[in-house]
This record gives structure tokens, sequence and C-alpha cells, in this order.
């Protein structure tokens, strides 16, 4: 076999790739590798992590070292030395010694070039001249970091850019203890996700303790770099700058050589790695690609596709079948507790390009909901409408991100559409996932959407239907709703919707949304039945509310003289030990179980007693802050480490309680209700929004009168001495309210037998165990004593923990309220 000499600049992943693939193939061949740095093949996308010392090894970032690489491949390793020119027409490279100075000139019948990117150095004022200024792409950029954290020992650092790598020395920083400024020009983080998705994504940052500032750009550095002026004409201090608005192609080799470039810079090469000269081939971050969904010419430096580029040049070198077809863009990022990943084309793209396609949004669980640390992943589905091409995902969660999205990139790269998602037969153990997988619900969305069982409405267009006078109905149980809700949606709850339908328009288009989509699905698929127009908000609130975020102390102006406590954070440090402490586990439970679980819990405490929850939905955190400023309860901590929300609330006293709902509503923020009825299903009713409206922080009081004190009365009750008359009407009326006649369709007493086996099947709660539940919850109870004596009821016949009273004292509490029903 002839002998050829191939010349590879830069090593890393393209390049070290490249040459360790050239040799398995071909013995004979002479491999030299320059590379103008120390090291040849190093972990790069593990350098944020040795900085905030989750690595402590240096040594384990480096993968390759030049005696290895001659040992094991005999491959001609000159690190420190430099090509700084290429001479096609005499086919050689000139090279230059950093230690020496000394130059030569190298042929070389093959030359791969990978030469990486360099991080872009934007011609701002003082920037060059300061001196804590930093840019990460490399060891030496890595080991200045470190030396001036851990010498300097700096308390602010300030972060320009939230793309992967800006996002990544957040979390080093924050971690080594730094407080942190994450300044970004464009209206979110992470470019690659959509907005609704990065929004997730911020929440979190700056609940860890970063303040993220959008729509931010640098003006000018002063004073040596510790003060920096912003475009808006603020002034803010810091400590060390780390720049991190991204790489450009590292081309000036290929420029001086003449060779064809493309997008931004980037090396033009063919589908075989070649570029313009067919004997020198290029990979790695410097290259333009193709996109692999939509066609069109990118750059997309990230090192699988370095890795992979330098195999297949090697491979076609030698005669080898090897095409490059291009780049999803698959990427991944750890977000401190959070794990974001993309692949394929985001909605913006597809905008931009003018190409039709269909969203979903869905929050399953990571695995099955009763096996502990389920958590909650947001998965974002884009796919062609008439075909059911996938055309990209996004996924943001705690647990189970990685490989929801590497099996979607695997879909798209097999041809799969998303219908076929369903049919996709994963591993399955609660441990690990659910008997349907995420992947297999988002399935199930999209077949959904394409058949046309549903029509959908996105996040983005709600606020103007709503503004528009269109009726948006918040399908949720009503105490949902104090957690947050989409402002202007009435709320009609899934399970009374049918008993509704009378009130809801047909000549309009309604639109129905839940908390994550399933209930506004079902609600969506019931009201279409019935002749009406709707669509479902897609994802739900959890979907909206993640978009509409915004964080009002990181959006302020960043300032180190304030400093943001680590997690956890004491939200409202209190003094008074509680008489009790209690623990909610609500890890897994799809909403509103965690919701529900917060208030039966509360309602159980005493005054000063203290609730912990966990949860492991990454959207709770905020949602318990919102619930507890609204209900006027403490938040004592909030702790978001290690993927689970573990927050404490202290329970308030009534007053307090009072005193902050009261601010909202001038204090007349209660419920009052005469209930006059003795029917079963009015009851049932009462007993409902009462225990609703009381979970909501309202206080509640319900006044029996006439025949409405029948529900009262005891199934037990002892004897007691009547007049003939009373004991007259006492037969005539129900014992208990076990014994309550329908409204309607009463049937002999078959109805409310017939109702009440449906609501157990069902798991409703009784209507003893609906009084039993609001007398806990705080109602009041209130007999109305001049009904009482006229109709013959008795003290003793009534159950206990109510009150006695009059028209006064109903009328005391109905003057305070701001809802008064008559039942």
């Amino acid at each position: 076999m002839t002998s050829r000499t191939i010349v590879i600049v830069g090593g890393v992943a393209g390049g070290a790739s490249a040459a360790a693939r050239l040799r398995r193939l071909n013995e004979n061949d002479r491999i030299i590798m320059y590379e103008r740095g120390e090291h040849i093949s190093f972990a790069n996308c593990g350098l944020p992590y040795y900085i905030g010392e989750t690595i402590t090894s240096r040594e384990k970032l480096l993968i390759q070292s030049p005696a290895a690489m001659k040992n094991r491949f005999e491959i001609d390793v000159r690190t420190r030395t430099e090509v700084i020119r290429i001479d096609r027409e005499r086919k050689q490279v000139h090279v230059r010694s950093a230690e020496t100075g000394m130059e030569a000139a190298q042929p070389y019948d093959l030359l791969l070039l990978s030469p990486g990117a360099r991080p872009i150095m934007p011609d701002i004022e003082g920037l060059r001249e300061a001196n804590n200024v930093f840019t990460l792409r490399n060891i030496p950029d890595t080991d200045r970091i470190k030396r001036y954290v851990d010498e300097r020992k700096p308390g602010h650092a300030t972060i320009v850019g939230g793309g992967f790598i800006g996002i990544e020395m957040a979390e080093s920083l924050r971690e080594r203890g730094m407080d942190v400024a994450l300044l970004e020009r464009n209206a979110q983080v992470l470019g690659p996700l959509d907005f609704e998705m990065a929004k997730a994504v911020e929440r979190h940052v700056a609940q860890k303790g970063v303040k993220v500032v959008l729509n931010t750009a640098i003006a000018a550095v002063e004073r040596a770099g510790t003060r920096i002026r912003l475009d808006s004409g603020k002034i803010m201090d810091t400590d060390m700058i780390i720049m991190a608005i991204g790489v450009e192609p590292e081309n000036i080799l290929a420029k001086e050589a003449g060779l064809e470039l493309g997008v931004r810079g980037a090396i033009k090469v063919n589908e075989h790695l070649q570029t313009s000269d067919p004997a020198i081939y290029a990979v790695g971050d410097a290259i333009e690609v193709k996109d692999r969904i939509n066609g069109f010419d990118t750059v997309v430096p990230l090192a699988w596709g370095a890795n992979r580029q330098g195999r297949l040049a090697a491979d076609h070198m030698n005669g080898r079948e090897a095409v490059y077809r291009g780049a999803y863009g698959t990427a991944i990022v750890k977000v401190f507790d959070l794990t974001a990943a993309v692949t394929g084309s985001n909605e913006k793209t597809l905008r931009k390009l003018g190409i039709p396609f269909e969203t979903i949004h869905i929050h399953p669980n990571s695995h099955a909901g009763y096996y502990p640390g389920a958590a909650s992943i947001a998965l974002k589905l884009l796919f062609d409408p008439s075909t059911g091409a996938i055309l990209g995902a996004q996924a943001v969660g705690s647990e189970g991100v990685d490989k929801r999205l590497d099996v979607i990139a695997t879909a798209i790269r097999a041809g799969l559409r998303a219908q076929d998602l369903a049919d996709l037969e994963l591993s399955y153990a609660p441990p690990y996932s659910s008997a349907k997988d995420p992947v297999n619900m988002a399935g199930y969305v999209a077949s959904n959407v394409m058949e046309g069982l549903v029509r959908t409405m996105q996040w983005h267009e709600v606020d103007g239907f709503v503004a528009e006078g269109g009726l948006l109905i918040d399908v949720r149980d009503a105490v949902e709703r104090d957690f947050g809700y989409i402002p202007g949606s009435v709320n009609i709850p899934v399970n009374d919707l049918r008993e509704r339908l009378g009130e809801l328009p047909k000549d309009k288009e309604l639109v129905v949304s839940c908390q994550v989509g399933l209930r506004g699905y079902i609600a969506a698929r019931m009201l279409a039945q019935h002749g009406f127009r709707v669509r479902n908000v897609d994802g739900g609130y959890k979907t909206y509310s993640a978009a509409m975020w915004k964080d009002e102390e990181s959006a302020s102006f960043p300032s180190n003289d304030s400093k943001r406590e680590s997690a956890p954070v004491q939200v409202q440090p209190e003094t008074q030990r509680p008489t009790k402490s209690v623990l909610v586990d609500a890890c897994g439970m799809q909403c509103p179980g965690p919701i529900m679980k917060v208030y039966e819990a509360m309602a159980e405490l005493g005054e000063g007693d203290l609730l912990e929850v966990k949860a492991t939905d990454f959207g709770f955190s905020s949602d318990i802050k919102k619930w507890a400023e609204k209900s006027g309860h403490s938040l004592e901590s909030l702790d978001t480490s290690s993927g689970v929300v573990h927050a404490t609330i202290r329970k308030a006293k009534a007053a307090e309680r009072r005193m902050t709902t009261g601010r909202q509503s001038e204090t007349r923020d209660g419920t009052t209700m005469v209930v006059f009825s003795g029917d079963l299903d009015k009851a049932i009713a009462s007993f409902i929004i009462a225990s609703g409206a009381a979970a909501m922080g309202k206080s509640v009081t319900m006044f029996f009168t006439f025949w409405g004190l029948n529900v009262l009365r005891k199934p037990d009750a002892p004897s007691v001495r009547k007049s003939g008359l009373e004991r007259m009407l006492g037969f005539m009326m129900p014992n208990s309210s076990k014994s309550l006649p329908m409204s309607k369709m009463n049937m002999a007493g078959m109805g409310p037998r017939m109702i009440r086996h449906v609501m157990k099947k069902k798991n409703v709660d009784s209507l003893e165990q609906l009084m039993d539940g609001a007398i806990r919850a705080g109602v009041k109870l209130v007999a109305c004593t001049m009904s009482m004596d006229i109709m013959g009821i008795k003290r003793e016949e009534l159950m206990d923990g109510i009150e006695y009273g009059g028209v006064a004292t109903f009328l005391g509490d109905a003057e305070d309220a701001g809802v008064n029903l008559f039942i």
C-alpha cells in the first residue's frame, strides 16, 4: 500500500478523531498533527464544571496526550506549533514553533483542517484594556479563570451571553459562592429553545440567585473592568467579566489559502467534508454544514458533529463510502437542577423560513407518579400538520429529559412521523418510565391534532382572544385558581360542564384551558360533541404561566450591593416556634393533586404550625410562593436542590389572613349563602361551593333555614319532648342528611340512592364527607333559631359543631361578603 503524508491542523474532537481513525485504516500513512496549544485532545465541554469544582481533577479533562498518540497510533504530534500558511500549489504548510520562533515547511498529500472556533470579542470601549475579562474555549482559558477565582476570591461576576456556556458558567460561579449577573441582549436565554421553554429555565436560574437581565448589552467597560455601563445608561459594579456571546469559525488559514467560505465565514465543504480544494478536508466548528431538517446552510459548533466528521473524513481519504448529510443540532445543557435539551428546528426558525408547522406541549412525569422521585417534564413537539413529519422537539425538566429527546432525535433520523411516536415500544418499569412514556404521550397528542379530534390555541394567542371578547373557560377545580389563572377566564370545572352547557353561547367559538392540557382536551371533546366550536389551550396554564413569568427582582437593575442568599432561600424568617409540623409529599403527583394536598393539610393545622411540602414539579416553587402570598400564610423557606421543591409554610393567624386577603378586596372577600332547600342535590352543590370558597381563603357562612335545617339533622338524634304538631311535622320531614330527597327524579327514594352510588363509584365525596370537610376548613354553619322554632326542631337533633342565630347574625356576615347566594 502506498504511503501518504497526511497533515492535520488542530486536535480536540475533529482532528484527534480523524487521526485515530486514519491509523486504524492505514498503517503505512505518515500522519502529522499540529496543535498551536499544549493539549491535543481535551474535554472542552467539561471546562465549566472544573471551574465550579464539580470536576476536581484537571487531569481528567485531558483525554489524549501527544505521547499516548505516538505510542498507540504512531502519530507525529507537534504541539505548540502553529500552522501559519497553506501553500496549495506546492501542497505544503508553513509552521512556526511557539517556543523557538523557527519556521519550516511541511509537504502533504492530504490536509485536514480542524482549527475550531474562537470566542467572539465585540468592539466595546474599555473591554480589551480590562484585566478581569475572560473567555472560555480551552485549557489555558480555564486555568486563567480558575486561578483568578481561587486567588482573588471575587464576590461578583458578570456573564455576558445567555447561551450554553453562559448558563453553565453562571451555575459554576454561583456554586463557588459568587453573586452572578447574566446579561443577554435578546429577549430570552438559550436561543435554540423557543421563548416559552426558555422562560422555565430563566425562572429556575433566578430562583438559584442569578440575576438574569434580558434585552441588555454592554455599552462600555470602565475602571479596569470593575464597572460596566449598560446600553440603558445604567451602571453596575462587578469583580470579573466572562464573555460568552458565542463563537465564530477559525477561518484565517482557509481564507488566506483562497478556500471557499460560506455562512458566517465558515469553511465550505461538500458531503465528503472536502473543501473547494479536493486535497484539503475540513471538520468541526470551523465548517459550514447543512441543516438536516430544512436543508439551509448553517454552523453547528457541537462536539458530536466534530467527532463524526473527523471519522467520515478519514474514511473518505481511504476510499470508503462516507457522506455527512448535515446536523439536527441536538444539544443538551445542565441548568442547576434542571436539564434543557433541543433537537431539530425550533419555532423561530420555522416561522422565519415560512414552513407550516403544528405545535403541542405536554407535561408528563419522568416516571410512574407512584414511584418516588417522579418529576414533571415540559416537552414540546413540532411537526408538519399535513404529513406528521417531526420538525423538532424541546424539553425542560429535572429528570428524564435526555433520553426522551434522544428518542425523538432518533425518530427524526429514522423518518418517523409524530403519530408514530405513540407506537414506539419503549422500556418500562416504575423507576424509569410509565406504561405510556412521555414520548408515547407526545405521539398520542399529536395524533389527536392530526386526526382533527381537537383544535388548539397556543399560549401567545390567548390574551388577544380574551381581549377581543372571547370566552375562555378554565375547567380546573376552583381551588387550583389560587395558584394562578389566565386573566379573563371563567371557571367551570370539567365535572360540572355538562350541567352548565345551557350557559354557553353556541354562536361563538369557545376556548378551554386546564393545568396541562389533558382536562382541556376532555372538555373540548365534550363540547364539540354537543355542537360547540371549541379550541383547547395547548399545554394549559402551565405553559401559559411559564411564558408569562417575570422575575421582578432580576428584571430590575443588577447591583452587587445587596447579595441574594444561596438556596435554600429564607423568605420570611420568624422566631415563633411551631406547635406542630406536618410533611406533605406531593412528589410525582399529577395536578391538581399537589394543590389539593396543600389545601387539605393546611386546613388541619393550627395558627403558627408549619407545613412542609415536597414536590418534583419544577414550576411548583413559584406556584407555592404565589399561593402563600395570596392566602396570607408565611413562606418560611424554599429549596429547589436535587430537583425537588421543598417549601416550608407557616400558617398565619386568622386576623393576619383576613388582613392580607382583605387588601385586594377592601375586606369584602367573604361568601355567605342561605340554604333554604332540603334537597340532596342542592345540599351537595352548597357544600362544594362553600368548601371551594374556604380553600381560596374566603370566610364562609352557611345560614340554614326552614327545609334546609334537615341537612343538619343527626341520623341518631336522641328522643326529645315535642308537642303533637311538632311530632307530626317531624314525621313528614327527613330525619337526617342521609334521607334527603332529590329535587328532580326522586322516584320514591331511588334517585338519591342512585346519585350516592355514582358519587362513590367516581370517588366523589358524599354529602356527609363534604359537610365534615367544610367544617374542618372553617366554614361556619348557622341554624336559624326562628325557623327551628316554627319547624319544631330542637338543638339536640342537630349535628355538633354548628352555631345558632337569627337574621341579624346572617346579615352581619353578609355585609362583609363579596358573594351572597340563596339555595
